[in-house]
């Protein structure tokens, strides 16, 4: 796998709040923060540029809302901001996609001559998944490391309910299939990148 020499990670929504399970249910994945913390730190090694999303829910009974000590960083991201030897942004967001955020996402990318990117975090289907949609859309070549994410069992229309493991394979067939971004592992992107 070739991982450009200034490919940026997106780490999206590694936030305390999704440490809540009484509100999110039953999640997948106990490995994603070891492997979004492998990610990190393999940026951070090789000097490429990493892109820390922070989402700034509007629901004031969110987990993710500021004020709320669930809107900070997971304890592994917050110690690893700041240490890479690459450039890094910090994004804010209300909605799904990183790139509906402050400062623009899309614009940074292009002022750095980014066009690959890889992305990790929280919810596979949610943040991760509209986040890689949107950077397939804006014509990035776009890695989801798909075991670097994880979500929570959900219900939906018609009394649907999906565990957290489906929706993740839904996404990853989606995102893939669909032409929207490479679905790969942690493992691969590692070694991809050294």
């Amino acid at each position: 796998m070739e991982i450009a020499e200034n490919a940026a990670l997106v780490v999206v929504d590694v936030q305390k709040g999704f440490e809540e399970e009484e509100f999110w249910g039953p999640r997948n994945n106990p490995g994603a923060d070891g492997n979004i913390a492998s990610l990190i730190d393999a940026w951070q090694v090789t000097g490429r540029p990493v892109v820390f999303v922070r989402h700034d829910s509007p629901k004031p009974q969110s987990p993710l809302r500021p004020g709320y000590e669930g809107n900070d960083f997971k304890e592994y991201v917050e110690e690893r901001r700041g240490k890479g030897a690459g450039a890094e942004l910090f994004v804010t967001k209300t909605v799904n996609s990183a790139f509906y955020g402050t400062p623009d996402l899309d614009a940074w990318f292009k002022a750095e001559g980014i066009s690959q990117f890889v992305v990790a975090g929280i919810q596979t289907n949610m943040c991760a998944e509209t986040t890689a949609r949107m950077g397939g859309n804006l014509g990035y070549e776009v890695l989801f490391a798909l075991d670097a994410t994880h979500t929570f069992d959900l219900e939906g229309p018609f009394g649907w309910r999906r565990t957290a493991e489906e929706l993740a394979q839904a996404s990853a067939v989606s995102l893939h299939g669909g032409g929207f971004a490479r679905v790969v592992t942690t493992a691969e992107v590692v070694a991809g990148a050294k």
